[in-house]
């Protein structure tokens, strides 16, 4: 048995999105991602009612293996969503996001915690700078609201 200690990041985001919780927090989902993200396309999701629920489970590409998310917490009541990715011999990511009401429409609270699980985990974690992941989420940010201002997909 081997046993390590972590080499683990953390980094968390405030969204200001353009439309109501109620509007937003749907879009949050494996398939209606596909709404406002062009080249979003999991190769299979897992799922009695169609979309995002407890125990979703979804496959996305990624390398060098594909990417198995599973929702671990579903409470739309509560505008809260939480997901376990494993990317093998990359990472472990924890993703949870909560929406709330704001003056503007929405709050998104993102925070993605990565777990190396080896060499290409432990590069991944190196480049997860305050900076990259502020890029990402302006341009999740971006889609979204496009997607909520206009009802189309922002090209990619």
């Amino acid at each position: 048995m081997r046993v390590v200690s972590p080499k683990r990041i953390s980094r968390t985001y405030t969204q200001t999105l353009l439309g109501p919780p109620e509007a937003v927090f749907p879009l949050l989902c494996p398939v209606r991602e596909a709404d406002w993200i062009a080249d979003w396309d999991p190769l299979l999701v897992v799922s009695e009612s169609g979309v995002a629920e407890e125990d979703c489970v979804f496959v996305t590409r990624s390398e060098p293996e594909n990417a198995v998310w599973y929702v671990t917490d579903y409470e739309p009541e509560k505008g809260f969503i939480a997901f376990v990715r494993i990317t093998p011999e990359v990472t472990a990511t924890r993703l949870s996001i909560q929406v709330d009401k704001a003056p503007e429409g929405a709050s998104a609270r993102i925070t993605f915690t990565h777990t190396s699980l080896g060499d290409r985990g432990d590069a991944f974690v190196d480049a997860f700078t305050e900076a990259a992941y502020a890029d990402f989420m302006t341009l999740w940010e971006r889609r979204m609201n496009h997607y909520l201002a206009t009802g189309t997909c922002m090209a990619a």
